[in-house]
């Protein structure tokens, strides 16, 4: 019977890890995983996944309830997006605009400073008020305020970090987690 690690012993070789390259991340994964890791993953997610499988072996991983919970979890998010896929409406383009998707409630006023001056916009229930006129956009409003081109929701500071879109990978994590739902 093989003893456990003590829990100073595998917080000293997750610390370790910071130590590694890629190449050795990848090896020490193989080596933890039974397996090659995911195609293009990053150092920093190895080192996670790593340190997880590292606590999972010497502590215990999810019990079967908590692994029958998440999979139910995922059963009922993938239906919820199969049905929100399904009841798209007509009307609505593919492709939804950034400003479609910020959901501007009346009486929400933004507010930015240009040239100087503090610019105000007030979201009216027909639009979008800037010195008392009314744009159906906030590019256009951009546009008043700074007579050039710009993008309403980034001269607001409305819009988020551009976030990578990557799918699965041969031998992924997603790929097993479908394997096991």
């Amino acid at each position: 019977m093989t003893k456990r690690p003590s829990k100073e012993a595998v917080e000293r070789e997750i610390s370790a890890l910071d130590t590694l390259d890629t190449k050795a991340l990848q090896q020490k994964w193989s080596a933890l995983y039974e397996r090659d890791p995911p195609l293009r993953i990053r150092a920093g997610l190895l080192r996670l996944g790593i340190a997880y499988r590292l606590q999972e072996k010497a502590f215990g991983g999810l019990t079967p309830k908590t692994i029958r919970h998440l999979q139910k979890l995922a059963a009922e998010l993938r239906a919820a997006r199969a049905t929100a896929e399904t009841q798209v409406d007509a009307e609505v383009p593919v492709r939804p605009s950034v400003v479609q998707t910020l959901t501007l409630t009346p009486g929400t006023r933004l507010m930015r400073e240009w040239n100087g001056m503090t610019e105000v916009v007030d979201v009216a229930a027909d639009g979008l008020v800037w010195r008392g006129a009314t744009y159906r956009t906030l590019s256009a409003v951009a546009v008043a305020i700074t007579g050039t081109k710009w993008s309403g929701p980034k001269f607001f500071g409305l819009t988020l970090p551009k976030q990578r879109l990557r799918g699965p990978r041969v031998g992924s994590q997603a790929e097993h987690a479908a394997e096991v739902s």
